[in-house]
């Protein structure tokens, strides 16, 4: 039998946030997993008092209410106040109950936070009717939206806690609201034994889920087994002094339909020592099998916020000490600690107008990878100034970083106001910048600039070194998504590289036809010369020739590195395209049958743009496009021709092999890494670099001053 659940007025003592002085609290009501009614927010009050509407069906009465209560956090993972669980099996039919439900946290079991009040009604679902016609009524009295039949009140009573524990999460609490991180958590997934089989062949398509806060981490999918092996490694940050819960969930990958749950287990960092690696075998509860992680605490030197007087680089001293720890003399100490970044957010100038006053709430996030702090909010304002000074640790030089600019909006997600993505390398230190900003594609301008002053200090032996490891992987990606612009222009990318390469044959074939005697000639005469003389370090030499040409092209002034316009120009008009396909029947149409079919063309979009994006890499470190990795490559480009010079060839393969067969020995968790497609990894593909380039600064800052004017 189905039955009607509500909850109904109640009275109102005061609240008072376990994380702070006020609260901005709401309240979400769960059955199954699954989200049935969330309350408004109640701004800056401790004696909230809703008076919604809320009807919620359910199937039986086996199933538990699950109640979470949350203080709103603007721009940043709300904070949890405590949760309850009701028992709806001790409900009478058709008689209000009051009930009252002590409020916990699961990481802290032993902390009191409080209760929350409310009466509740049980019904048949028969009543309906009547019920639906009330609430019709309702509507034609009252302007105010009302969610649903069904009034509830929750209140919360006051909030005990010892003081050394309040003082703790308070403390805590402000660190994480301003993003400053005490040390970080270095965790390598290895492997996973015995897993539960959850496919009809008798395997799983198994990868792993961590979470620590608001940090997130997905692992890759390894198909068809029930022994996986990961190999991988990334890092999270720790935000509070005791460590935190590390949450991992392990799941069956399926296509087209909902993924496996397949086993969970916990990490508590608070038990584990620092400085050292751990290795870890945890079992998996709620399923079979467990999981092998190696897991390290460290100390690091924290990101930090400042006011503009208060400036590290401008001290002289503090500036010498920084110097000094990242000089030649220390190339070896902290491999990981590769540069230090100062970053002066000072203000911005004619930004959109995205409230209907016609002005904006501006605030800036600045983003190292997964660094991410935050400036105030400028209220009223299209020209705030906020003068203030970031300062990062740099784990990688072809880092980028990335300030966008948002209006603050109390009652929905933050609006988008513009963005910049710059380079690491491309910093000209101390010189105060004005930077045009992007749209959310990084492809063309929108109104505003944004004035910026950077300095970057880094060990140029660490950078290098760090170069040919992986790239570290961001906690949270945006999934790729079907579009038809990218797919298309994916496909022209990968069709260009390859017509290179044709075109290379066709001129090899042209000269063993004569098409061009002398040319031919040349190529014959050439070919003698290279082959009766052929020894293994030339063709590390032919790469070191075709790099100095280019670079001889560029001091001469005959650049050969401008970008190929189709792709610039398809970037450019990618919005515009948008708007034709809104209005056009035929390319809709498209659209849906692409969706119908969406995984496979979302991978096809993926592997034309590995593809392109690998030829357009090979190309760019040649052409100079990023210095640093040009000459990064002519360095071990010399090393490799001088070994094979003096270094007989079956001595280099017999040494790679030994490498080769006792890695596993000497290292059984070592992570496998290709160093030159590390390496390629950081050279920027042809889309990258227009995503990368700055724009023009224009008196009117408007972006209509760049689009082409179509005639009529």
């Amino acid at each position: 039998t189905r039955h009607l659940l509500s909850e109904q007025d109640a009275c109102s003592p005061a609240l008072i946030c376990k994380k702070c002085r006020t609260s901005d609290p709401y309240v979400k009501f769960k059955i199954g997993g699954k989200e049935v009614f969330r309350s408004k927010t109640i701004h800056k009050n401790l004696n909230p008092v809703w008076e919604e509407k809320a009807c919620i069906l359910i199937d039986h009465t086996r199933e538990p209410l699950y109640i979470k209560v949350f203080d709103y956090d603007f721009g940043f993972q709300d904070d949890f106040i405590g949760s309850a669980f009701m028992d709806l099996t001790s409900l009478e039919l058709n008689r209000p109950t009051d009930i009252t439900l002590s409020l916990k946290d699961p990481h802290y079991p032993d902390h009191d936070l409080g209760s929350i009040l409310l009466s509740v009604l049980l019904a048949p679902k028969e009543g309906q009717r009547e019920v639906t016609m009330l609430r019709r009524k309702s509507w034609k009295r009252s302007s105010k939206v009302i969610l649903s039949v069904w009034s509830f009140s929750i209140i919360f009573r006051r909030m005990r806690f010892h003081t050394k524990s309040l003082s703790y999460l308070r403390l805590s609490d402000m660190h994480r609201k301003s993003q400053l991180w005490r040390g970080i958590v270095s965790i390598t997934l290895i492997e996973g034994c015995e897993l539960k089989p959850m496919d009809a062949n008798g395997l799983s398509d198994p990868y792993v889920k961590f979470r620590l806060g608001h940090q997130k981490y997905k692992s890759k999918i390894v198909p068809k087994t029930l022994n996986p092996q990961w190999r991988e490694q990334f890092d999270f940050h720790l935000y509070e002094e005791r460590g935190g819960i590390i949450d991992i969930t392990v799941w069956d990958k399926d296509a087209g339909k909902r993924d496996d749950f397949i086993g969970r287990c916990q990490i508590d960092l608070s038990v584990l020592s620092r400085e050292q690696t751990h290795k870890l075998e945890l079992q998996l509860e709620e399923g079979e099998g467990w999981l092998v992680l190696l897991v390290t605490l460290t100390a690091s030197a924290a990101v930090s916020i400042s006011d503009l007087s208060v400036n590290s680089l401008e001290d002289q001293k503090e500036r010498e000490e920084i110097l000094k720890r990242y000089s030649t003399m220390r190339m070896f100490h902290n491999m990981k600690d590769v540069g230090f970044l100062q970053v002066k957010v000072i203000r911005a100038e004619a930004l959109m107008a995205a409230d209907v006053t016609g002005k904006s709430d501006p605030f800036c996030v600045v983003e190292l990878n997964n660094d991410r702090l935050l400036t105030h909010t400028v209220y009223k304002n299209l020209n705030p100034e906020w003068n203030k000074v970031f300062t990062f640790n740099i784990k990688d030089i072809h880092s980028v970083l990335e300030v966008t600019v948002y209006d603050e909006d109390r009652d929905r997600s933050a609006d988008f106001l513009g963005k910049v993505a710059i380079p690491l390398l491309s910093i000209q230190n101390g010189e105060q910048k004005a930077y045009v900003l992007k749209n959310k594609q990084l492809t063309g301008p929108t109104k505003g600039v944004i004035y910026l002053e950077i300095d970057v200090i880094f060990n140029a032996v660490k950078a290098s070194i760090r170069t040919l490891m992986p790239k570290e992987q961001k906690y949270i990606e945006e999934e790729n998504r079907l579009s038809k612009q990218l797919l298309l222009r994916n496909f022209i990318r990968m069709k260009r590289c390859v017509m290179v390469l044709i075109n290379a044959a066709y001129y090899v074939n042209s000269c063993f036809d004569w098409d061009s005697p002398q040319r031919s000639l040349a190529a014959f005469v050439l070919f003698l010369f290279v082959v009766w003389n052929f020894e293994l370090y030339m063709i590390p030499l032919a790469f070191l020739l075709l790099l100095a040409w280019n670079y001889f092209l560029i001091l001469s002034g005959k650049d050969n590195t401008q970008h190929d316009t189709v792709v610039e120009d398809m970037l450019e008009d990618e919005e515009e395209e948008d708007d034709r396909d809104d209005k056009d029947s035929e390319r809709k149409g498209f659209m849906n049958k692409l969706y119908a079919i969406q995984e496979v063309c979302v991978s096809v979009q993926n592997v034309l743009d590995e593809v392109a994006s690998f030829g357009e890499r090979i190309k760019n470190t040649f052409n100079w496009t990023v210095p640093f990795l040009s000459w990064l490559a002519i360095v071990a480009l010399c090393m490799f021709t001088v070994i094979l010079y003096f270094i007989p060839l079956r001595y280099i393969v017999l040494v790679w092999g030994i490498s080769k067969f006792t890695k596993k020995l000497r290292s059984p968790y070592a992570i496998d890494n290709n160093e030159i497609l590390d390496f390629l990894s950081r050279v920027p593909s042809d889309v990258q670099v227009v995503h990368y380039q700055e724009l023009k600064q224009y008196p009117s800052h408007s972006p209509n001053k760049r689009k082409r004017n179509n005639p009529g």
